[in-house]
């Protein structure tokens, strides 16, 4: 969790809190690189939240850097999600409405690699047959759709 969030979460507790994330549908062929997260074990898309000044490019760039080891050369970008959709418990009880940022991105450099603090695995996913474990409401939200897309 970004400092910034810890330090608002001293003053609000697991009240609902306003995030602004940016994230990435990698894909290739009709396939969509997803990722096993390491805290709940699902399988998710790629990103997070914004830190203070940063750009949704820059999150999208940093976090695909972080998370799975590569930098996005084209990012398109899709759609905008908010609302009821973007809302998320997580398990100590804290409270999110998420407006994300998302785009789609088919090229990329570097090689996959996934960080073994937050990802337990990467798999390419066929856009016709997506995992049935999906992460949160957030990501099903954001996922639903996205074979008339790509």
């Amino acid at each position: 969790m970004h400092e910034y969030m810890k330090n608002l979460r001293t003053y609000i507790g697991h009240d609902p809190l306003l995030l602004v994330a940016a994230g990435a549908i990698i894909h290739k062929d009709r396939k969509i690189l997803l990722q096993k997260r390491g805290d709940n074990g699902t399988w998710a898309i790629h990103g997070g939240c914004l830190e203070l000044g940063e750009t949704v490019e820059e999150t999208v760039r940093r976090e695909l850097n972080e998370e799975i080891g590569i930098t996005p050369i084209n990012l398109k970008f899709y759609k905008i999600f908010s609302g009821e959709g973007m809302h998320c418990t997580y398990p100590n009880g804290d409270e999110v409405y998420y407006i994300n940022v998302i785009f789609l991105c088919d090229e990329y450099e570097g090689e996959l690699k996934q960080d073994d603090d937050e990802v337990v695995e990467l798999k390419w996913f066929d856009v016709d047959n997506l995992p049935d474990n999906i992460n949160t409401p957030v990501d099903k939200a954001i996922l639903k759709g996205i074979d008339k897309v790509i």
